[in-house]
Formats: C-alpha cells, sequence, structure tokens
C-alpha cells in the first residue's frame, strides 16, 4: 500500500509459513529498523521463525534477589539488594534493581535481569506514549495492565520476572501491583520478591503497621532486607531505599550491607514495646 511504502513499512511475507518454507531474517536489519522496535511482542504462533523447535534443551539457571515494596500512610516505600548471581557465581554486587519508568512510576527486578531490564523499559516507553496521546499520567493499574498483558503473549517462551509496579495515583493515591512472566496480575499493600522473601516477610509481617512515619518505614525496609541478606547466600551488596509520594518518587539512601552489620539491628526489637 501507498502507506506502508511512504512509512518505509515491509508486510511479513513469511507469516504462516513452517519453518521449512521460510529463511530467518536478518538480525541486523531487523534491530536497524524503527517499525520493528515498536512491536511489544512477536505473535505467538510465529515464534518458530526465531527459533529452532527441533533443539529441545533445558535451561536451568539459579537466580536469588531480594526485593519488597509496602503502603503506609505516607505513601510507598520500595527496597532492594543489588546483589547479581548466576548460580554460585556472583556477578556483582552493584545491580540497580529498582528500576525508573517514570517520575511515578518504580519497578522492582527479581528473575532473570536481562528481562526485567528490557520489559521494563518497555513499559516505560508505553507509559509516555499514553502521556503523549491523553495528556494526563498513566494510572499503576493501567501500567501494570500493559506489562501483565505483554508478559501473557510471552507465556510458556522461558521468560523469567516477577516486579511490583509501584506508584501514586492522583485518584487511587499509592499503589503496589505484582506482575510476574506468566501474565498474573495481583494488587496488594506489601509485597516481596525474591529468593530471600521469606525472611523478609518475617521482619515485615512482624513491624509492619500503616500508620508509621516516614523514618519508621524506611528503617522497616531496610532492616527486612538485612536480615534477608544475612540469611540468603544470593542477596547482599548494597541496601537501596526509595519512596514514592504525592509529589513523585525520590532515593532515600543506598548503604553496603557491612555498613549495617554495625547498627544493632539484631539486638533492637523496634515498635514491640517492653512487658
Amino acid at each position: 500500500m501507498a502507506l506502508e511504502a511512504y512509512l518505509g513499512l515491509h508486510p511479513n511475507e513469511q507469516f504462516n509459513l513452517d519453518r521449512k518454507h521460510c529463511e530467518l531474517p536478518d538480525y541486523e536489519k531487523v534491530i536497524e529498523d524503527d517499525h520493528h522496535q515498536i512491536c511489544l511482542s512477536i505473535p505467538r504462533d510465529q515464534m518458530n521463525l526465531y527459533s529452532d523447535p527441533a533443539r529441545k534443551i533445558a535451561m536451568k539457571f539459579n537466580k536469588g534477589t531480594t526485593t519488597l515494596s509496602f503502603v503506609y500512610k505516607g505513601g510507598v516505600v520500595v527496597c532492594a539488594d543489588s546483589r547479581a548471581t548466576g548460580g554460585q557465581y556472583i556477578s556483582t554486587q552493584e545491580c540497580k534493581k529498582i528500576i525508573i519508568i517514570n517520575n511515578f512510576l518504580l519497578g522492582t527486578m527479581a528473575g532473570g535481569a536481562a528481562d526485567c531490564m528490557y520489559w521494563q523499559r518497555v513499559l516505560s516507553k508505553e507509559c509516555r506514549l499514553f502521556e503523549l496521546r491523553n495528556k494526563q499520567r498513566i494510572s499503576v493499574a493501567a501500567a501494570s495492565k500493559i506489562l501483565a498483558n505483554i508478559l501473557y503473549s510471552y507465556k510458556g517462551m522461558g521468560l523469567s520476572l516477577g516486579v511490583m509496579i509501584c506508584g501514586w495515583d492522583k485518584v487511587r493515591g499509592p499503589q503496589i501491583f505484582y506482575v510476574d512472566n506468566e501474565g498474573n496480575r495481583q494488587p496488594g499493600k506489601l509485597f516481596s520478591v525474591g529468593s530471600g522473601s521469606t525472611y523478609a516477610y518475617g521482619v515485615l509481617d512482624s513491624y509492619y503497621k500503616h500508620d508509621m512515619t516516614d523514618d519508621e518505614a524506611y528503617d522497616l525496609g531496610r532492616r527486612a532486607i538485612f536480615h534477608a541478606q544475612h540469611r540468603d547466600a544470593a542477596s547482599g551488596g548494597i541496601v537501596r531505599v526509595f519512596t514514592i509520594k504525592e509529589s513523585g518518587w525520590k532515593r532515600i539512601s543506598e548503604q553496603d550491607m557491612m555498613q549495617l552489620y554495625d547498627e544493632p539491628y539484631h539486638q533492637e526489637r523496634p515498635g514491640v514495646d517492653e512487658k
């Protein structure tokens, strides 16, 4: 069509052809083509064009992290460690697991680092396009739904994500949604994701209160990550604490785990009255 030619778009002549009747695309041209860059997902029926179904290689890689977020009266607190691992190998101690989507939305990373980074960057682009089209900020619920729909189209394709989309709504205020690689989407007030989440939940369930002050909320998130990394070998590095309020997100602190050992976290029990 004339419009397709004017825009530089070309029809996919290999659509609905099986592998023996088609050729794999030139990946360098695909990467340089703006049309392919804005496509959110390849239809599931056409995934065989990009992979060889005859090679059933079971790829298993161990992952580990601790991320958490919770809602309190002052907004949302988001915390994460910074250790990235591949099995028993620690690849870095400075991985940024809290991903900035826009000024009012943050995402967390748990699962495959590449999958989390890529798809949340795609979500950031979609949120910006929504703002340009509708002249208003996207809601947390809508942003999480976009990501869940994208990941559902890849269900069973080997993606590895367990992320929390956290933000502040003009209408509903602070909100958190958990989204995973199966397309599941769950709202909540308190989440922890990763191999150290069971230890973090122990601290959060013991001391969480909705009417906490800002300092108490930041300290609770920091304390939960600290205790999780103490028991979970795949968590560690730096404890990063962010908050999201009506004015947007803000970075509160970045502390090395070793510095927190000097604080009496393993001795005190804040928020519990002595009898």
